[in-house]
C-alpha cells in the first residue's frame, strides 16, 4: 500500500535511476516491481502503520535481539549518520508499503535477512 503523492515520487526517482550505475539500475528494477503491485491511497486514508517517504520505522532481524530505527527519505534527503535511509536502497525497497508486524526480506552481500517491523511513525 503507497500514498498516492508517495507513488509519484518513487516512480520519477525510478526513471532517473536508468542512467546510473548497474547497483541503481537494480535497485529501481525492484522498486519499480514492488510500485506495480501497490494499492494507492489518498494521503487521508493511508493506514498510520504503514511505511511511506518519511515514516520512521524500527526493525529487527530475525533471530537477533538489537533493534534498528531508521527513518524512509528520498535519496536526496539520505544520511547514514541521522539514520536516514533512501527509499532507493536495498532496505527501502524493502520496507516500503509494508505495515507494522509484517515480515520483509532485504538481500545483503552475506546473503538474505528477514527483518520483522515493530514500530511505524508518520508524520
Amino acid at each position: 500500500m503507497l500514498r498516492k503523492d508517495d507513488y509519484e515520487i518513487l516512480i520519477s526517482y525510478v526513471r532517473g535511476a536508468l542512467g546510473r550505475s548497474l547497483f541503481d539500475k537494480r535497485n529501481a528494477a525492484e522498486l519499480e516491481s514492488e510500485l506495480k503491485k501497490a494499492k494507492l491511497v489518498n494521503k487521508d486514508k493511508f493506514p498510520d502503520d504503514v511505511v511511506g517517504i518519511n515514516s520512521r520505522v524500527t526493525i529487527q532481524e530475525e533471530n537477533e535481539s538489537k533493534l534498528m530505527d531508521v527513518t524512509l527519505v528520498t535519496p536526496d534527503k539520505a544520511d547514514i549518520k541521522q539514520r536516514k535511509i533512501s527509499v532507493m536502497s536495498p532496505i527501502g525497497t524493502a520496507l516500503i508499503g509494508f505495515r507494522k508486524g509484517q515480515k520483509v526480506k532485504w538481500n545483503v552481500p552475506a546473503g538474505e535477512k528477514t527483518f520483522t517491523i515493530l514500530a511505524v511513525t508518520n508524520q
